[in-house]
């Protein structure tokens, strides 16, 4: 299996990355995406996080999908990815304080 780098890692990809993480806070990151991203960009990738939290927190596919509008392909993939994926959402889960919301 092809891994996470080989799929995405270029010099241009470090220099997205960089800039993110150059970010100091929110109102910055709401600043930058709001200049890079269109709001359905942004709001595919706010759907997708929380598709996958409500994932780590056993709720069905029925449930999610009602919940936040994502195909149940999205949430299968979101499923997919938490259980053999590169490990980013968990290693995000594991930083961020997201059972208490």
């Amino acid at each position: 299996m092809e891994s996470y780098k080989s799929k995405l890692e270029s010099k241009d990809m470090d220099f997205l990355f960089e800039a993110i993480l150059s970010l100091k806070n929110k109102e910055e990151c709401y600043k930058f995406f709001d200049d890079i991203c269109t709001i359905n960009e942004i709001k595919a990738l706010e759907q997708r996080l929380q598709v996958a939290k409500m994932l780590k927190q056993r709720r069905t596919y029925l449930d999610i999908a009602s919940t936040t509008g994502a195909s149940t392909a999205t949430i299968s993939r979101i499923n997919r990815c938490l259980n053999y994926g590169s490990d980013g959402y968990n290693l995000v889960f594991d930083r961020i304080d997201w059972k208490n919301d």
